[in-house]
């Protein structure tokens, strides 16, 4: 049993003082206080543990990332070791208050750690794990250099599509991620670059709505997204070439979108390393982005926390950071910023009466400060107090 006084934003809206407890990692009661019921000390804000719907947590986690070059460490490190530095990447955002993450490019590896924090072999947050389906040359396929033989999985037919579908299926993946346009750190991609063709495309939407897996799309184009619309994916990545005619039509049929705006300018900005083809694609796709969401916001957009954090670019653990720029991007209070990373996160990714609230039923998952995250969204910069699964972490 748990239990916390503290003023409380739900996920929807802020509640004042209220009275949360909770069983077994299940939220048994949420009773608002007058505030003359408040406890003696200092004042505690809570809100629920952060969703970030888009993550790749295989990368090296180690403090010191200036040693390490993100394309080639994978490729040799053991599988086992890998296994680690994704728990640790899980862990590290954990910390920082996040305590549902959606990997957008997994597979046995991020399953096997998302199983271990399910069992509580040792303190995690939820994972949910999208496979990826893309071609051969695909924006997937050109994280890998070309002369390396033992490659990620591709599909380049409907066929192979559905079978890759499947096998991710049988792995326990929950998700499948396509692509409908190139991307920005690929080795040699253009956004403009079709990726894969239609029929393709259709044959992984149906296969994994017939298994029951959510398709996340990853379109920056304009173009991109049209047929992403057309396919009826269930999310959308990125979207940075969104038109208004696109912005509408999401906002009608209330498809979620994850705008990474961070990563995208530290490329275009040339921080980290990023190569100089890198750096120019992402500032041709930052010149305008800013205008198009802000109108985007403004037509309904149902705009969530996703970050692309993979350790080098944005690190695991700085989706505040994200939340930030959202607030002077959409033009949003923190209150409607903190719904974007919690509720409408949660709902973005199917998790939306399990996550993402304070409300009798769902999941104890709560970030606990000493000031009110929803006056000032930087309140939840650095390491944080974080109950995750009902217990305190």
């Amino acid at each position: 049993m748990g239990e916390l006084v503290a003023e409380v934003f739900d996920g929807e809206r802020v509640r004042g003082l209220c009275r949360v407890r909770w069983r077994d990692g299940v939220i048994e009661e949420v009773a608002e206080l007058a505030p003359d019921q408040a406890p003696d000390g200092p004042r505690r804000y809570l809100v629920p543990g952060l969703v970030d719907t888009h993550v790749h947590l295989l990368g090296f986690a180690g403090a010191d990332k200036t040693r390490v070059d993100g394309f080639t460490w994978p490729l040799v490190t053991t599988r086992e070791e890998q296994t680690l530095h994704v728990a640790a990447n899980c862990r590290q955002a954990l910390r920082r208050g996040v305590t549902t993450l959606r990997e957008l490019s997994g597979d046995r590896v991020q399953v096997a750690v998302a199983r271990a924090f399910d069992a509580g072999l040792l303190p995690g947050p939820r994972v949910l794990v999208g496979g990826p389906v893309g071609m051969t040359a695909g924006h997937g396929d050109l994280f890998t250099p070309p002369a390396v033989a033992d490659r990620p999985p591709v599909a380049d037919s409907p066929d192979e599509c559905r079978k890759l579908v499947r096998t991710w299926a049988r792995d326990g993946l929950h998700a499948i991620k396509i692509y409908t346009s190139g991307g920005v750190l690929s080795i040699g991609d253009q956004v403009g670059w079709r990726n894969q063709t239609r029929a393709e495309l259709a044959a992984t939407v149906d296969e994994a709505h017939a298994l029951g897996m959510p398709v996340a799309c990853h379109a920056h184009s304009a173009e991109g997204i049209a047929i992403a619309l057309e396919l009826g994916v269930d999310s959308l990545e990125h979207a940075s070439q969104l038109t208004p005619a696109q912005a509408d039509e999401l906002a009608a049929r209330g498809i979620p979108v994850a705008p990474t705006l961070l990563i995208n300018d530290l490329i275009a900005a040339g921080r980290f390393g990023s190569s100089p083809e890198a750096t120019a694609i992402a500032a041709e796709l930052v010149t305008s982005r800013d205008e198009r969401f802000a109108d985007a916001a403004r037509r309904g957009v149902d705009f969530v926390l996703g970050t692309d954090a993979s350790g080098y670019f944005v690190r695991h653990g700085e989706q505040s950071l994200e939340l930030q720029a959202m607030s002077r991007v959409f033009g949003w209070d923190a209150v409607r910023t903190l719904a974007a990373a919690t509720s409408r996160a949660a709902a973005a990714i199917g998790l939306g009466e399990r996550v993402g609230r304070v409300a009798v039923g769902l999941a104890a998952d709560f970030v606990v400060t000493d000031a009110a995250p929803w006056e000032d969204l930087r309140v939840l910069d650095g390491d944080l107090e974080v109950v995750s699964r009902g217990a305190f972490c």
